[in-house]
Formats: structure tokens, C-alpha cells, sequence
């Protein structure tokens, strides 16, 4: 299968797409004025809208990676994963305290899936 790359830029392409995988940049809020709960929303919707252009969902996770500036603000994140994620379809996660690249945004997710 060859590879297949999405939104590249100088530094970083948003996706790639190989051998029946799905990886995803780390995915930030477009707007980082938000609180936690909305960053995540932004977050999440753009993971759907990348993977819907691969051709999968998040049924098909196969990793989540989340970095979270405030593990004070870990509930939060949760509670609008947990309204997010498919019930049944959970997949592995780890959720680590960060400083991310801007000190505006809360949260960034890494996500690898699988195509169907």
C-alpha cells in the first residue's frame, strides 16, 4: 500500500496514511479561548473530520495519546471524551500533564485508527 500524506506543510503534515493505518498529528484547539471542555469539542471534531477524509472513524481506534496542560482540568476533558467516544469501542489511551507548544491551549490528542 503506498503511503499517503494529508495537509503537508514545511513542518508537519496533519495525517498519514499507511498500510491500513491512520496517524494523526497532535490536534489543538483553533481556538484556544476557550475553556477545557470547548478546546475539547474543537479537538474531537477535528479528529472526526481527519479521519473521515482517510476513510475510517473513531470506531476504529487503535491509540489515543492526550496531553493536557492541567491535570486539575482532567474531569472536564473527560466528561466531553466520554460523550464523544463510541461505547464498546474504547481504545487504549494514555493522558499525560504537558506544557504544550502555546500556553493558551489546554489540550492536544494523538490519534491512530484503523481504515476499514
Amino acid at each position: 500500500m503506498t503511503l499517503q500524506r494529508f495537509d503537508v506543510g514545511p513542518r508537519l503534515s496533519e495525517m498519514a496514511v499507511h498500510n491500513g493505518v491512520c496517524y494523526l498529528a497532535g490536534q489543538v484547539a483553533p481556538d484556544a479561548s476557550q475553556d477545557i471542555a470547548g478546546q475539547t469539542r474543537q479537538v474531537l471534531a477535528a479528529i472526526d473530520g481527519l479521519l473521515a477524509r482517510a476513510g475510517t472513524d473513531k470506531s476504529r481506534l487503535l491509540m489515543v495519546q492526550i496531553y493536557i496542560a492541567d491535570l486539575a482540568e482532567f474531569p472536564a476533558m473527560n466528561a466531553v471524551w466520554e460523550g464523544w467516544v463510541v461505547s464498546g469501542h474504547t481504545p487504549p489511551r494514555a493522558t499525560v500533564q504537558a506544557a504544550l507548544a502555546k500556553p493558551e491551549w489546554k489540550v492536544e490528542m494523538v490519534v491512530t485508527a484503523a481504515l476499514p
